[in-house]
């Protein structure tokens, strides 16, 4: 049996294959994370007016060290989702704006940046990129056809949701800053799963989730932003807009006194990084990465499906999707879950479907196995998977 699995709080009778999408925090973390919440109600003013800032200072500096940047750039958030909308709320969009982005983004920043495209007359661009890739030179090439006189800023992920892929993100960044625009970068899945250097990156401004793969409890994300782009309008104005005691860091104040709330999550950023240094965690992320990318044409085979992109680190981390022809993607991930108790997306995005499964500490090889032969299963007894 894997020893990593009896760390983590997962349900025994289901195989998670899943951890892209909402994480899996491990018991040590989730025991600190429910200390804080204790030490919350023994003593609530204290811990908020008093203690709780100098905790929260303490959680950026450790997460400040972890993706290389100042700890007065970078505010924690409940998720990217939130982050962004500080962002694109605020960006001073106006009528014939284009913000270059890519077809394969998170649906639901699309909808955030079309809608406040839509309010100022902007245009927000979701460029193709053609699938399956062949190299990074691809892409960049693919991306930068959607570049105009009118682009302001590009926007992008660094791993991508629906398909998993890794994009070039170091090369498009210094492409586009060389162009004079503005680069913001989606890196949800990025903390803990690859590695991440804010300074050597020089993205503008970036988010990424602790709560997937650096595996802090849910709710733990942070936004990264530049020092002369901060500090964008806060999405609620509180007593640290305009505060009577300002600290050092306008950016800070404007986006971390954000009234009643209980960030508990955010403080168990050292005890994440702690559970990684303990368990050696660089080593099984490369053996998860082994793992995941080992099994990617197999996976292929059984479904009929397309493999997305050259098998190596350049391309694929710990997840791997496939485009699959499935007429209902909805009835085949509740048959994966209701009778082969297999927790995996099948997702629907524009005209495709992909299929994702994402590698962690506690699986194994048999976990796969599984997956494979329910597939399998369902191939040969249904017309699910063309």
């Amino acid at each position: 049996m894997n020893p990593i699995r009896s760390q983590f709080i997962l349900n025994p009778d289901i195989t998670h294959l899943n951890h892209g999408s909402f994480g899996a925090c491990p018991i040590p973390i989730f025991n600190d994370y429910q200390k804080w919440q204790l030490e919350l109600e023994k003593n609530t003013f204290n811990f908020f007016v008093k203690q709780g800032p100098v905790l929260l200072e303490k959680s950026r500096v450790a997460l400040g060290n972890f993706i290389g940047c100042d700890k007065d750039d970078v505010v924690f958030t409940m998720n990217p989702s939130y982050a962004l909308n500080i962002v694109i709320k605020d960006f001073g969009l106006k009528a014939g704006d284009e913000i270059l982005a890519t077809d394969i983004e998170y649906g639901a920043m699309d909808r955030t940046w079309n809608h406040y495209c839509k309010k100022a007359g902007a245009k927000y661009v979701r460029q193709h990129i053609s699938l399956p890739v062949t190299s990074k030179e691809q892409i960049i090439e693919e991306f930068f056809q959607g570049l105009t006189s009118k682009t302001k800023a590009i926007f992008i992920s660094h791993i991508t949701s629906t398909t998993a892929l890794r994009l070039p993100i170091e090369e498009i960044c210094k492409r586009a800053q060389a162009e004079g625009l503005i680069t913001i970068v989606d890196g949800a899945h990025v903390p803990g799963h690859i590695d991440l250097n804010l300074q050597e990156l020089d993205a503008d401004i970036y988010t990424g989730a602790c709560h997937k793969w650096l595996l802090t409890p849910k709710g733990s994300s942070f936004l990264y932003v530049k020092k002369e782009f901060q500090p964008f309008d806060p999405l609620l104005i509180s007593w640290g807009f305009e505060s009577d005691m300002p600290s050092e860091s306008q950016f800070i104040d404007h986006h971390q006194l954000q009234g009643t709330r209980d960030y508990s999550a955010f403080l168990t950023i050292p005890a994440a990084l702690q559970f990684r240094e303990d368990n050696n965690w660089n080593q099984v992320a490369a053996d998860c990465r082994k793992l995941a990318q080992a099994n990617y044409e197999r996976f292929a085979e059984v479904t009929g499906g397309t493999i997305l992109c050259p098998i190596s680190d350049d391309f694929l981390g710990q997840m791997c999707s496939l485009s699959i022809n499935c007429p209902d993607p909805v009835a085949l991930q509740e048959l994966l879950y209701n009778k082969y108790r297999i927790e995996i997306p099948v997702m629907p995005h524009d005209d495709k479907v992909f299929i994702r499964y994402s590698i962690n500490g506690y699986h194994t090889q048999q976990d796969l196995d599984t997956l494979f032969e329910a597939l399998e299963e369902i191939k040969a007894t249904s017309n699910m998977l063309g």
